[in-house]
């Protein structure tokens, strides 16, 4: 299976995602556009970044009844991503007639289902989400990793954390992708961080990286230094 990292693409504006996308002139890499930055220009930021060469996973987190997920997720095909995302919390029929969708009309675009955000410990889980105190916050992104694969989604959205439990108990196959990297094991609004080759021991598949290289003074360089750590030297 490819690795990678994803470069997330938290910014305001295409403007400002556009300007910081020449560092990369020379390079085709893996970009994240999330909500601020699709909510305010729209599919033709996705249409811009993919005439540069770049691959994207757009990080919309649907979660929906069934119906409108459906919907969505049909809207989403026609903008040529290579990878989108669901709230596995939405539950399973919400997750299948998504992934049946994707199965049907785009086989190769990577679905995968949100477990716990990286911003979330279990503190928050048991006190705020009111999850089951019985259980630990790995125990539930397990669960929540069965939900997503017996929908059929190619994997999950975790912190590096869980991987090798993940791997364990769904297969080597199962993708992971793993937010909540850092240079050093700084925490800020993550709070469930590795660093790079950390991720990559415990087995991630992808990681994704927003402010160590889009507030990096030599994004270029920094992107391949912590590509290097991630990949091993390869």
């Amino acid at each position: 299976m490819a690795k990678d990292v994803i470069i997330a693409l938290d910014f305001p504006s295409s403007e400002v995602a556009l300007d910081f996308l020449k560092n990369f002139k020379d390079e085709k890499v893996y970009v994240k556009v999330g909500m601020e930055l699709f909510y305010k220009e729209g599919p033709s930021i996705i249409k811009e970044i993919k005439k540069l060469g770049h691959k994207i996973f757009l990080d919309l987190k649907i979660h929906d009844i069934p119906n409108t997920c459906k919907g969505a997720t049909n809207s989403l095909i026609l903008l040529d991503v290579d990878m989108i995302n669901f709230h596995i919390a939405g539950g399973k029929k919400m997750l299948s007639e998504a992934s049946e969708v994707v199965n049907s009309k785009k086989p190769e675009l990577i679905t995968l289902g949100v477990t716990m955000l990286t911003s979330t410990d279990e503190e928050v889980m048991h006190n705020e989400l009111k999850i089951d105190r019985e259980k630990s916050l790995d125990d539930v992104v397990l669960d929540y990793a069965k939900l997503a694969k017996e929908a059929k989604l190619s994997g999950i959205v975790c912190s590096a954390l869980e991987v090798p439990k993940i791997k364990e108990n769904l297969g080597a196959s199962f993708i992971t992708v793993t937010p909540g990297i850092r240079k050093v094991k700084e925490t800020d609004d993550q709070k469930r961080v590795v660093t790079p080759s950390e991720a990559r021991e415990l087995g991630s598949d992808y990681i994704v990286v927003g402010r160590p290289i889009t507030k990096a003074e030599d994004p270029l360089k920094e992107y391949k230094e912590i590509k290097r750590d991630f990949l091993g030297g390869e």
